[in-house]
């Protein structure tokens, strides 16, 4: 008679797909009770009941009620970033060139997931996470402005920096009004008004300042004399005149 621990064909994989449904049926649970609750009011309770599973299970596959909400965030990033990314290509593939046009195509599969996501992206800027969780946030955005600074082909100067962020923070804030937004028209409307803004500030590319004038020449007069100095010439005149 076998063994009940010998190996079997395939169980390898039938396993990797009970650990796989495991870490989704958490993961979905978990965006439900977040997004009801608040990340400080849940329970990991309350995920484990909701997605049917044990608290050893949710310890084992993520840690933590923090690791749970960290991976709920982090997949909401990739997804952010997976659609923009075959935007840009999908437009590339169609011709499109021009920087501007293709940070806009990025930006509104960016906006787009923020709607299909709302109830998360508005979890991750209700400002209650997890401990460390804004410099994270702050993190990325940095990487953000570096891939936007990188698509728009700019140079490695403080101004065009600065241009890379004030585009990426509109393309920020314009998420969390699409994600507020009550009805899919009201967030196209936003979508498309964060696109038109983001064309008219770049418009004219990044600014740059005007020639700085020439120095003027050094007066010929004579720098003024130290107070003592003047004094004692005021002292002088004054004897003189007596």
């Amino acid at each position: 008679m076998p063994n009940d621990l010998s190996p079997r064909p395939g169980g390898g994989a039938w396993q990797w797909s009970r650990t796989k449904q495991t870490q989704r049926a958490l993961l979905e649970a978990a965006r439900a009770v977040f997004t009801e609750q608040g990340f400080s009011g849940a329970s990991i309770a309350d995920v484990v009941d909701r997605a049917g599973s044990s608290v050893g299970s949710l310890y084992h596959h993520f840690g933590g009620k923090s690791e749970l909400f960290l991976a709920l965030w982090q997949e909401h990033q990739v997804a952010h970033e997976r659609a923009a990314s075959q935007a840009v290509a999908q437009a590339r593939r169609s011709g499109v060139t021009d920087p501007t046009a293709l940070f806009c195509v990025g930006a509104r599969a960016f906006l787009e997931g923020s709607w299909v996501r709302r109830d998360l992206a508005m979890l991750f800027v209700s400002g209650d996470g997890p401990p460390g969780f804004e410099l994270m946030k702050r993190q990325r955005e940095h990487e953000w402005v570096s891939q936007n600074d990188a698509l728009l082909r700019l140079a490695d100067t403080a101004l065009d920096r600065l241009y890379a962020a004030i585009l990426t923070s509109l393309i920020g804030a314009g998420a969390r009004e699409v994600a507020a937004s009550r009805t899919r028209r009201q967030a196209n409307a936003v979508i498309d008004a964060v696109i038109e803004y983001a064309r008219r500030a770049m418009a004219g590319g990044p600014w740059q300042p005007p020639d700085s004038p020439a120095d003027p020449p050094d007066s010929p007069a004579d720098p003024p004399a130290p107070p003592d100095a003047r004094s004692d010439a005021r002292s002088g005149g004054e004897a003189r005149r007596s």
